[in-house]
């Protein structure tokens, strides 16, 4: 191994003891723990009309325990009431692969007719996210940092807003979140340590998140193909496997190639799909506003995007938007991270978290441009102005966290490194309880 590998494969950040601090394995139980009680309460409260599109994926989940087809035409597909549980003629909208919808009908208890199925439901999902939070916590560990530099990447994890009500709901964003949390587990190790073993892990996290949604399969496999990318450059991942690389990535994206060959589009526009924009812009009233130019709509998604890392739907007070300063700051300390990284790139020096850290920021970048292209085009054609989710973008939430870590890195002195320590860390708690009205 040269120099250069040998400091390539070194944990990151560089100021971080060699030895894992023996108080972290605590604070990840503890995190967990509590991430996982968040969940249950919410499983156990949740209005399943609110949020999230709940009732959606939960019908999805009876469409296919009631007719035991594991690839339900889209369009042929019905909500339930959310009272009864009985099917009504009203069509579904969602246009996801079934493989996530199969796996909960397969492992839960029949939902149609029987609305006390729902809580069982949901705790597989909770199980779900869990075991995606403790594969992002083992990065934590493995790393190793410090304990305050494990604060810094724990905590704002623990602290993502909507992470605990999406756990305690049927969606498919929980399958999404573990993918992603597999895929950066595993391309960390891969660049710290070369093994072909992380490699599977990171391939297996892709089709998870992929065969759970299109956004999935775009950040998931963006990140995934970038640190291949690189580690092929630097001549540290054998050519032969590339075979499992391209196998792996033909599976993930199998779906979306049905959808076309079905459909025409790997989003498919079912009549339901149709309906729900065109019909719910004009209830809105934007159906007849003037269109936004794109300059405009792009200002509009990104203060939206912001203000929606966490979801109210309650009118936000002044103290609510101050708050707002604070993902803010977190998003512009990341891209201070994301520069620095790009610069250990260039002469050479980087590590494990710059290599994870930069191949995020691509994913993370082409998601988001497709993301803004195809909605521009729904308000174009409809005056649709709903869909600025960041909870889309949760299996590469980590990414932020850890380009923070790379900022830290770089500081030196002391008073600047414990002012960063200090927004990193109680950040996102101050954010968690004053960001949204309590009511």
């Amino acid at each position: 191994m040269t120099s250069s590998d040998a400091y390539a494969s070194r944990p990151a950040p560089a100021r971080a003891s060699t030895a894992l601090a023996s108080a972290n394995p605590l604070i990840a139980a503890a995190i967990l723990g509590l991430f996982v009680l968040a969940a249950i309460l919410s499983a156990a409260r949740k209005d399943l009309t609110q949020g999230f599109d709940e009732l959606a994926h939960v019908s999805y989940v009876a469409e296919i325990q009631a007719t035991g087809d594991a690839w339900p035409a889209l369009e042929n597909m019905h909500l339930l009431d959310p009272h009864s549980f009985q099917f009504t003629g009203e069509a579904n909208y969602l246009n996801h692969p079934p493989m996530f919808y199969a796996l909960l009908a397969a492992l839960g208890p029949k939902l149609e007719g029987r609305p006390q199925a729902l809580l069982a439901h949901r705790l597989i999902d909770t199980a779900i996210a869990a075991i995606g939070l403790a594969a992002l916590l083992g990065l934590g560990l493995a790393a190793p940092l410090s304990r305050h530099e494990f604060y810094a990447y724990a905590v704002p994890l623990a602290c993502i807003p909507a992470l605990a009500p999406i756990a305690g709901a049927v969606n498919n964003d929980n399958l999404a979140f573990l993918g992603g949390a597999l895929a950066t587990l595993g391309v960390w190790q891969l660049a710290a340590t070369h093994r072909g073993g992380w490699l599977a892990a990171a391939l297996i996290g892709v089709v998870a998140a992929a065969w759970a949604k299109l956004t999935g399969l775009v950040l998931a496999g963006a990140m995934v193909g970038a640190v291949v990318g690189y580690l092929l450059w630097r001549r540290r991942l054998p050519w032969s496997w590339m075979f499992a690389v391209v196998a792996a990535f033909a599976l993930a994206a199998a779906p979306y190639a049905i959808y076309v060959m079905q459909y025409g589009s790997p989003t498919p526009e079912t009549p339901a799909q149709i309906a729900l924009i065109t019909d719910g812009a004009r209830a809105a009233g934007w159906a007849d506003l003037p269109r936004k130019s794109f300059p405009d709509y792009l200002g509009w998604f990104v203060v939206a995007f912001v203000k929606d890392w966490m979801p109210t739907l309650v009118a936000r007070s002044a103290v609510n938007y101050a708050m707002l300063l604070i993902p803010a700051a977190a998003l512009a300390c990341a891209l201070a991270g994301l520069a620095l990284s790009l610069h250990r790139l260039w002469r050479r020096r980087e590590t494990a978290l710059d290599v994870v850290v930069i191949a995020g920021a691509l994913a993370f970048a082409a998601t988001f441009a497709i993301h803004v292209a195809y909605s521009y085009g729904r308000h174009v054609a409809t005056g649709w102005l709903m869909d600025a989710y960041p909870r889309y973008y949760l299996p590469l939430a980590t990414i932020v966290p850890l380009a923070g870590l790379s900022l830290l890195a770089a500081i030196e002195a002391p008073r600047w490194r414990n002012g960063l320590l200090a927004l990193l860390v109680a950040g996102p708690v101050i954010f968690r309880i004053f960001g949204a009205p309590l009511g």
